[in-house]
């Protein structure tokens, strides 16, 4: 990843050498693709459907999802043909048959505003007017192509005709483009695949008068000024990687001057500045109950500290503070190099050190993590009252939907430390699985879990053995097409809590044949045995349908390596290997199979 596409950037740099930057993303990488083995980008297909110039925008979006890993191939309408493209058919975009389609609208696109002499009842129909013409564009695009659409709101006016009336007055544009905002959003929540680009608060945040200079849009059509515009393509493209998978995980914090003031080594806890008694205390606390809130989002919480370890605690223990010891999940303070801690939380919780952003106050320490560990995100913080700034214009964790699972993450990361925890006391692998009591639900996908396969298509990658990513809308149909597909989720519980759903297979019949387009499991339960526990599952499901043979495939990228060989432990024949290491494997079913999986209880 590149630093100079993490926020803050400088937006004059980044339009002046877009080409060097993406030289340099691509150097040395390969598209991303089931047929292409291994490499680090994410291949999808992106239309950009415009009420303004596009251009300029497509080319700086390119930049930050290539930073993000996601290789775009774009389609770009013509100026302001966004509605034509969307309501009539256009061969050129039904052939391109994008992956997700963006609609780049603006303020100029409201083709009427209210006047002083208008009724109550003419300026509702005026905004209802105004709404169905980009909810007929909407729902046309989701019928079409099934894909997620992305649609910017409304920028604020640039000038207010009743000053600060123009909020409250029906007549106001401020008004108006608040209630046409809102019924976007509202439009947002009742459908699936649908995402607002909030360039409402983007352009506020800029500044208005600068976002929304005129000359830009005289001169060129652009939606917002020349130099506003990697943020709004920031934005979009933050979107875009919460949509297929890339957001992180979770924090690895540093203490003495980042979660409070000052050492508590050498200041003592009283010593320390946190909480409401002066204003660098209550910066810290502040930080503090961001923090807690996106924990309270799923975001894992872990310690990395130069410390005693007595200190840290002592430290988080403080009553002031609003964390405590068991807001986080591992808590590593001792004098060891950070960036051995760092690996060591990253191995711990069974993720992928990338899916981790490290926030440190010394730069030094930055700079160790970021030379000894690849693609790590770390904010570059120096003020306190900075740092939630920061961390939050960078869009770690970007919301585009939220499980029942998301926000039971911390607690079950907690019980897979008991689990950890209890292991250490089993010489025999399998009498330490038999204690957990594990109890497995294995099913045909159902509507309660279709958005949490999902998310799970997109964000597996370690235990992923096509990596086919794909969308709620897309699960749906083949989850609906029974004929076709055998569909299989797979929930774990044991003794310790729910895991929730943590397996996902997809199998394809050809008149005897089951190919498996996806198997992924999460690394939150590897090493349970619940891919044995699928694959009976799967089985049984082949052979109630008169399957006689099953084909699973294995295609490499640069993070599944650790299922190389997983069929042919399953008992799966070679079949072939190509030049880029993708291979195909066999088990037939004519031959007596043997349930594998014996340590755990499946429901019936």
């Amino acid at each position: 990843m590149l630093k100079e596409l993490e926020f803050p950037f400088d937006p004059s740099f980044l339009i002046t050498q877009k080409k060097k930057l993406k030289r340099k993303l691509l150097e040395g990488s390969l598209p991303d693709s089931a047929e292409s083995g291994s490499s680090s980008f994410v291949c999808k297909k992106i239309a950009v459907l415009g009420g303004v110039t596009t251009d300029d925008v497509i080319k700086i979006l390119e930049l930050f999802l290539l930073n993000y890993g996601i290789k775009p191939e774009f389609y770009e309408s013509e100026y302001n043909q966004f509605y034509q493209e969307s309501i009539f058919p256009s061969s050129e975009l039904e052939a391109f048959n994008p992956d997700l389609i963006y609609i780049c609208t603006s303020i100029r696109n409201i083709s009427a505003f209210p006047s002083l002499t208008d009724s109550s009842d003419y300026v509702d129909q005026l905004l209802l007017s105004e709404y169905q013409h980009f909810e007929e564009a909407w729902s046309n695009l989701q019928k079409k192509f099934n894909c997620p659409v992305i649609q910017n709101n409304f920028d604020p006016p640039f000038f207010r005709l009743l000053g600060n009336k123009d909020a409250t007055d029906l007549h106001g544009r401020v008004n108006f483009v608040n209630r046409l905002n809102q019924k976007f959003a509202e439009y947002a929540q009742k459908h699936d695949n649908f995402y607002i680009c909030d360039i409402n608060y983007i352009a506020s945040d800029y500044g208005i008068s600068k976002w929304a200079n005129p000359h830009y849009w005289h001169m060129y059509k652009y939606p917002c000024a020349v130099e506003a515009i990697p943020y709004l393509s920031f934005n979009v493209a933050k979107i875009i990687k919460s949509i297929f998978g890339k957001n992180k995980k979770g924090f690895v914090l540093d203490l003495d001057n980042t979660l409070w003031g000052g050492v508590v080594g050498d200041d003592g806890v009283n010593g320390i500045q946190i909480g409401p008694e002066e204003s660098e205390g209550q910066a810290y606390l502040e930080f503090q109950n961001y923090l807690k809130s996106l924990k309270d989002l799923g975001i894992v919480l872990n310690i990395n500290s130069k410390n005693d370890e007595q200190n840290a605690i002592d430290g988080l223990n403080k009553s002031s503070g609003v964390l405590k010891t068991d807001d986080f999940i591992v808590i590593k303070a001792n004098w060891n190099s950070k960036d051995i801690n760092f690996a060591e939380i990253a191995t711990t919780l069974n993720l992928l050190p990338e899916s981790l952003v490290f926030v440190d106050d010394n730069p030094v320490e930055r700079q160790i993590v970021s030379s000894s560990i690849k693609n790590v995100s770390i904010p570059e913080i120096t003020e306190i009252n900075d740092y939630i700034t920061v961390i939050d214009r960078n869009g770690y964790f970007e919301t585009t939907t939220i499980s029942k699972d998301d926000v039971k993450r911390n607690q079950m990361y907690k019980e897979n430390a008991k689990r950890i925890a209890l292991q250490s006391q089993f010489t025999d692998y399998k009498e330490f699985l038999l204690s957990l009591e594990m109890l497995a639900e294995i099913k045909s996908f159902v509507p309660l879990y279709i958005d949490r396969i999902a998310q799970l298509t997109n964000k597996s990658n370690q235990f992923n053995l096509t990596t086919h990513r794909y969308t709620a809308s897309e699960i749906t149909e083949i989850s609906n097409n029974k004929k076709e597909y055998i569909t299989l989720y797979g929930k774990l519980k044991d003794k310790f809590g729910d895991n929730g759903v943590v397996s996902v297979v997809i199998g394809q019949m050809e008149n005897d044949t089951c190919h498996i387009r996806l198997w992924l499991m999460s690394c939150r339960v590897l090493k349970r045995d619940m891919e044995f526990a699928m694959m009976d599952a799967l089985v049984k499901c082949c052979l109630d349908r008169g399957i006689k043979q099953i084909y699973g495939y294995y295609y490499p990228t640069a993070k599944n390596s650790m299922v190389k060989d997983f069929y042919k432990t399953m008992g799966y024949e070679l079949v072939n290997t190509d030049p880029k290491g993708n291979t195909t494997w066999k088990l037939d079913l004519s031959k007596p199979y043997s349930n594998q999986n014996h340590v755990i209880r499946v429901e019936d």
